[in-house]
């Protein structure tokens, strides 16, 4: 199942620059691990904004989840999770 995840980071201005580096090198190993497996299919950012919209590819709507809240960032993020399916006008047979 492919989904579209658009993700806004807020991280609180207090937040001890140490730790916050600690917290984005973790999410940075743990999304490459994931494109790497293809499971998290495309990552783009969003021009000028701490922000990115990715493409998932999981079995389900559980497993989406599980991995999205997994995130070391995940406290800090705002979501919007949008469902996708292929477009009967498309001519590519493959989206990847």
């Amino acid at each position: 199942m492919l989904f579209m995840v658009e993700m806004d980071v807020h991280l609180p201005h207090d937040l001890d620059p140490a730790q916050a580096d600690r917290i984005k090198a973790e999410e940075k190993a743990y999304s490459q691990t994931l494109q790497a497996s293809g499971v998290w299919r495309h990552i783009w950012r969003k021009a000028g904004l701490y922000s990115n919209v990715s493409i998932f590819d999981v079995e389900s709507n559980a497993a989406l989840h599980d991995l999205l809240i997994a995130l070391p960032l995940y406290p800090f993020i705002t979501m919007k999770v949008t469902p996708l399916c292929r477009h009967p006008s498309a001519i590519h047979e493959d989206d990847r």
